[in-house]
């Protein structure tokens, strides 16, 4: 009888004490719908993640090898599990949601190996969202360590597909600049690959079945780690990689230092059942805080340049003289002076220019390559943003001639040493009042919080691949389709789009260059679809008397800040329909890359029935209109956009 009551009370302590170590080790999100879970299998550290009882990442590794110690195996799980609920306000004026309520569940879950805690996986768990970092403890007399890898991973039901942009070989490209995270995209892809065999920038998209979407990057990347890709596995798993050693030709470690106890940036995961929550996601800006004081109020806007019509050669006082009246007569705030303005220009008439523009209402931004010694790019000025005696003295010059910001092109890498180059970069132009873009450049992180004088990054394959062939016109508006969904739904992106010409030339003149495939209502659309605080719009001054009146109005007026972003229809790739709110005015804006032309019935609960609407349209052969239309008591309105065609609703 002894031996069978232990065997019951054995039984008993399962069922109970079971269940309540379970619960220990998940946290959930505020509304209970989106569960992770955390425990060890076989000394390895595993989460998973389920939202509405539907798995959406199976067990998935996680760990880190350092060199005071292996922290992937081997390790058991502490019972005592650290909680706390987020609950953060803030407003930001460059991002998709001005105004933002985060609330979420921390939990803490720490690891021992031989007795002692050597590592800590931070999760924060909001609605749709996932952030998790890792915090490694001093051993014994250590206070700092090596990161050599991550055995972070992403295991996916069967039959997930991949929306995937490949990572190019270091040192290739344009004058060894790669990788620039500006490679096209993969769609619908089947797991268990691996690029062109160096994994994928972030962010990266995955397709559950019918189960729903998962969007997957990292936020909080600074001078205090590298940044981060993903690789896929022969078992179609993915894994957290560090950047490769060839990066930056070579030089800095392709590892990450950190102090101790330190942390690592943020993983971020976001799921849906739709895709509403991955295009709407703030969370890479959630667990980032500002890491310096503004040191003045900076103003966003749009403005011109001259480069992505007229090429190298137009970089002169002339048409940079043009380009100050045509963004004036447009209601600009800048120009981008881009590249080879110090020897085609040069210092002297830069500041005639200043002043010229400054009489007109209108700032400059200048253009820097970033080099050093990581690329072989020869347009200049060279030389000086990677130094900071001399980047500090050039913009002193910058701030006493009135430049508002400045352009900083053809970076080569994800190393430590280079995410210290973009953070030196922006902290010294804090000093100077200066915005800065990157172009060539890496994803940004949870910049726009970080850094205040953060204006944008490229990051994509953006206009510059239009004009330079037909191919990329060919296939924009499937890559316009992709943007929101992928790229832009985690950080400003710089496209430098909207044109108005036909043609790729300084004239648009017919048959030369190559030629845009899509609509001028596309091009508009795409002002509100690609969110950035800084745009420098593809117009180009003939625009004013070659292109429609009504295109050129709504360029006019068409804002770069935004107050709220809401997902209304589409598939990445195929078309996307998306509101979004400046002040109490909506515009509504969907794009088109299938053949078939896409008709919706579109529901608009944000703007009141009876409401007169500017509605810009395109007919069967991409010619635009813009009309005027009542919303109807249901507050729906039908829409039709072609192959190549765009659509627009102003309230």
């Amino acid at each position: 009888m002894k031996t069978v009551k232990s065997y019951i009370l054995a039984i008993f302590f399962i069922l109970i004490i079971g269940p309540i170590t379970a619960q220990q080790n998940q946290l959930t999100s505020p509304d209970g719908k989106l569960v992770v879970s955390v425990k060890i299998d076989n000394g390895v550290p595993v989460y998973s993640v389920l939202l509405n009882g539907k798995t959406f990442i199976k067990e998935s590794p996680l760990g880190m090898e350092t060199n005071i110690g292996d922290f992937t195996q081997e390790l058991t799980l502490s019972e005592s599990v650290e909680r706390s609920e987020i609950h953060d306000s803030y407003e930001l004026r460059n991002i998709k949601q001005s105004k933002v309520d985060y609330k979420a569940n921390e939990a803490v879950f720490s690891f021992q190996k031989d007795d002692k805690t050597v590592l800590d996986v931070v999760f924060q768990v909001s609605n749709n969202n996932i952030a998790f970092r890792y915090k490694v403890h001093p051993q014994k007399e250590t206070r700092s360590c090596v990161v050599n890898s991550e055995s972070t991973g992403f295991v996916f039901p069967e039959g997930t597909t991949t929306f995937l942009c490949p990572q190019m070989k270091p040192m290739t490209g344009f004058a060894r600049t790669a990788p620039s995270y500006e490679t096209d995209y993969t769609l619908d892809d089947e797991m268990g690959k691996n690029g062109w065999g160096f994994g994928y920038t972030f962010p990266c998209l995955f397709k559950l079945n019918d189960a729903g979407w998962v969007l997957i990057s990292e936020t909080g990347v600074d001078s205090r780690y590298c940044a981060s890709r993903l690789v896929g596995n022969e078992d179609k798993s993915y894994s957290i990689a560090y950047p490769l050693p060839e990066e930056n030709n070579g030089n800095g470690t392709n590892t990450a230092g950190i102090p101790l106890p330190g942390y690592t940036p943020w993983r971020t995961i976001t799921v849906g059942e739709t895709l509403a929550p991955i295009v709407e996601t703030t969370i890479p800006f959630e667990v980032v805080e500002p890491l310096y004081e503004a040191s003045q109020e900076y103003k966003y806007g749009s403005g011109s340049w001259s480069w992505i019509i007229k090429m190298d050669g137009a970089t002169t006082f002339d048409v940079q003289k043009e380009y100050i009246d045509f963004s004036a007569a447009m209601g600009f705030e800048t120009v981008l002076v881009d590249a080879l303005w110090d020897t085609q220009i040069g210092r002297e008439k830069i500041e005639e220019l200043a002043k010229y523009a400054a009489s007109k209402d209108v700032a400059l931004y200048l253009w820097h390559n970033s080099n050093g010694y990581w690329n072989d790019a020869p347009q200049g000025p060279r030389g000086i943003m990677d130094n900071n005696i001399i980047r500090r003295k050039e913009m002193a010059w910058m701030q006493r001639i009135g430049i508002r910001g400045i352009k900083v092109d053809f970076f080569g890498g994800d190393k430590q040493v280079t995410m210290k180059v973009y953070e030196d970069i922006l902290y010294d132009a804090n000093d100077y009042g200066l915005l800065v873009v990157f172009h060539g450049c890496t994803l940004p992180r949870g910049w726009e919080r970080m850094f205040p004088n953060f204006g944008a990054s490229e990051a994509v394959r953006a206009s510059e691949n239009l004009h330079f062939g037909q191919q990329s016109c060919n296939l924009e508006a499937l890559n316009g389709c992709l943007h929101p969904f992928i790229r832009n739904a985690v950080g400003s992106m710089d496209f430098g789009g909207s044109t108005l010409n036909k043609f790729y030339n300084a004239n648009n003149t017919p048959n030369r260059g190559s030629r845009r495939m899509t609509s001028d209502v596309y091009a508009l659309a795409t002002a509100v679809l690609f969110q950035s605080a800084v745009q420098h719009f593809a117009l180009a001054p003939n625009n004013l008397t070659d292109a429609p009146e009504w295109a050129i109005n709504f360029m006019k007026e068409v804002p770069t800040i935004w107050d709220d972003v809401r997902f209304i229809d589409g598939y990445p790739g195929k078309y996307v329909v998306l509101a979004r709110r400046n002040g109490y005015k909506w515009y509504i804006a969907g794009i088109n890359a299938q053949q078939e032309t896409v008709k919706l019935n579109l529901k608009l609960p944000m703007i009141n029935a009876g409401e007169t609407l500017q509605f810009y349209t395109d007919d069967a052969d991409l010619n635009g209109s813009l009309s005027s239309v009542k919303l109807n008591k249901k507050q729906e309105i039908e829409l039709s956009i072609p192959c190549n065609g765009g659509a627009l609703i102003v309230q």
